[in-house]
């Protein structure tokens, strides 16, 4: 079966600001909220996960994550109002995408591409 994949990234700089990682990322934090948590429930380290997190926040005009720090009773992270904003407008736009993309390129793209690559160059 052939897999045509669309991803939508954005970029700032030489970042990537929002793709489908960093969105997962963001749900993942609404849901456990923490970044810990969060990169638990998606299999990536804490470190990996905060990363993503600077960088998300480094490359929007507010945060899209804020956090507070440990205590005894315990600290944690938020996505911010903004960050549910960005995250709605980035999920809307790849499902315009996905909807859109059953057209005539989609369909010879799909038509050209090969299950599985080749041993070689020379197959």
């Amino acid at each position: 079966m052939t897999a045509l994949k669309l991803k939508i990234q954005i970029t700032c700089g030489a970042e990537i600001a929002m793709g489908p990682g960093k969105a997962d990322l963001l749900d993942a934090i609404a849901q456990e909220g923490s970044i810990s948590g969060a990169g638990r429930l998606l299999g990536m380290s804490y470190r990996r996960a905060w990363q993503l997190v600077d960088v998300m926040n480094r490359c929007w005009n507010e945060p899209l994550v804020v956090t507070s720090p440990g205590s005894a009773h315990g600290g944690g992270a938020r996505v911010t109002p903004f960050g549910t904003e960005v995250l709605a407008h980035y999920r809307a736009l790849q499902a315009r995408v996905d909807a859109g993309a059953r057209g005539p390129d989609f369909t010879a793209l799909s038509a050209a591409l090969r299950s599985e690559p080749k041993a070689t160059q020379k197959d």
